[in-house]
């Protein structure tokens, strides 16, 4: 195998050092910003693993689970869901106009799956335990959280093989490259299996709280509510990303992803907005089947139709401005509502709606906090790094286009 220059040109003109580092400025603002939020981050995961949870944290008996659950697990892995629509949508239903955000949102989907995983670390107070619900020991074969923990393993590693073309591309490992990538189509049903049944398994965790979740939030169906919200969510989160991507990332951008930039962000909206109405729908059904009227009259009925009035109506309305009036401005405005949705919907039911009637509330620690910006911006950091030495956003090195080329006449043939 050929081993990797020490520099290679890009093909977005920008000179990329393999061995080292790319020029790049230090002293921006996301820098300094996020270098101390990470290096107290740091420390204080070390006073956690040192000292215990209730060093850090705001948790109890009465509440086990809270924001780095809610959050990071609940709504960070509906955030991922972008990797199986756009892996579908490319590698299954064929629409090649997504193919340049594929590997950029695949990378984004493994990075959050292995970050929450971390966080989900974090939160054990016995983490060295972790591995039960993989091995069935304590929970046994059939439980939820057995099927959660293998899908959310094989889906890291599926989108791994999905990933992986572009690591060989980046070494230079041209046979190795060619396996790899013959093994992308079937890593991409696996994972898209996977991840469906996995959006769908988070939510029937919640299945076992029957009556410790406000009746407004809890229903038999909310597998399939967490399954439908994380289309949208995962989209709208392709485009938050993919509008900072075209600032930051603009140089490394291939031209004709950049030319098609509008068209692939109102194809996303006009996604977002159909998977927006049907959910929409789905709550009108449980609305009127579960009587929940009844529930109306009250602080928690009046945040239930902030919600979904707030955060999913009106983010929908903005999607469909966009399209009709060709509008980016409303399609981001749009995306940004429904992220803020989900993160208040997956907080809503695992934190808020959880225990209502008790009188004692749980509230994150700063330290909490200050630990999920750390993850996130961590998440960030890595990102970025892969993203300015390997071929995610540019074309592929010409002896992996000539190699795709082959392969595609021989299949013809």
């Amino acid at each position: 195998m050929a081993s990797a220059p020490a520099a290679v040109k890009a093909d977005a003109g920008e000179t990329v050092a393999l061995a080292g580092k790319p020029a790049q400025k230090w002293l921006t603002p996301f820098n300094i910003i996020s270098v101390p939020v990470i290096l107290l981050g740091v420390v204080l995961i070390a006073i956690r693993f040192t000292r215990g949870l209730g060093s850090v944290t705001n948790l109890s008996q009465d509440f086990p689970w809270g924001l780095w659950i809610g959050f990071d697990v609940n709504a960070g892995v509906a955030f991922a869901g972008g990797a199986y629509v756009l892996t579908f949508m490319v590698y299954i239903v064929r629409v090649q106009k997504y193919q340049g955000l594929v590997r950029a949102t695949v990378l984004n989907g493994f990075l959050a799956y292995a970050f929450y995983a971390c966080a989900l670390l974090l939160d054990l107070g016995r983490p060295w335990n972790a591995v039960n619900p993989i091995i069935g020991n304590s929970f046994g074969v059939h439980s939820i959280l057995f099927l959660v923990a293998w899908h959310f393993l094989l889906y890291m590693l599926a989108e791994l093989v999905e990933f992986s073309p572009a690591i060989a591309e980046w070494l230079g490992w041209r046979r190795l490259r060619k396996i790899l990538h013959g093994m992308t189509l079937g890593a991409v049903v696996f994972g898209i299996t996977l991840s469906t049944l996995h959006q769908a398994g988070l939510g029937a965790l919640f299945l076992m709280a029957k009556g410790k979740i406000h009746p407004l939030w809890y229903t038999e169906y909310i597998p399939i509510l967490y399954f439908v919200s994380s289309i949208f969510a995962g989209l709208s989160m392709v485009i938050f990303e993919g509008t900072v991507s075209q600032r930051v990332f603009h140089n490394l951008i291939d031209p004709m992803d950049r030319t098609s930039y509008h068209r692939v962000m109102h194809g996303l909206a006009r996604i977002c907005a159909g998977a927006m109405f049907f959910y929409l729908f789905l709550q009108a059904l449980l609305f009127i089947h579960e009587q929940r009227w009844q529930y109306m009259d009250s602080p928690m009925g009046l945040w239930y139709l902030t919600e979904l009035i707030g955060f999913v109506l009106i983010p929908c309305l903005f999607f469909m401005h966009g399209l009709k009036k060709k509008s980016l401005l409303s399609i981001r405005i749009g995306s940004v509502l429904a992220m803020v949705g989900i993160v208040l919907n997956r907080l809503n039911v695992s934190i808020v709606a959880y225990k209502w009637y008790s009188p004692e509330r749980y509230i994150p620690s700063w330290m909490e906090i200050e630990i999920t910006l750390a993850i996130i911006f961590m998440e960030i950091w890595i990102f970025r790094w892969i993203v300015r030495r390997m071929p995610v956003f540019g074309k592929p090195p010409q002896w992996a286009v000539e190699q795709d080329s082959r392969e595609r006449a021989l299949n013809f043939d």
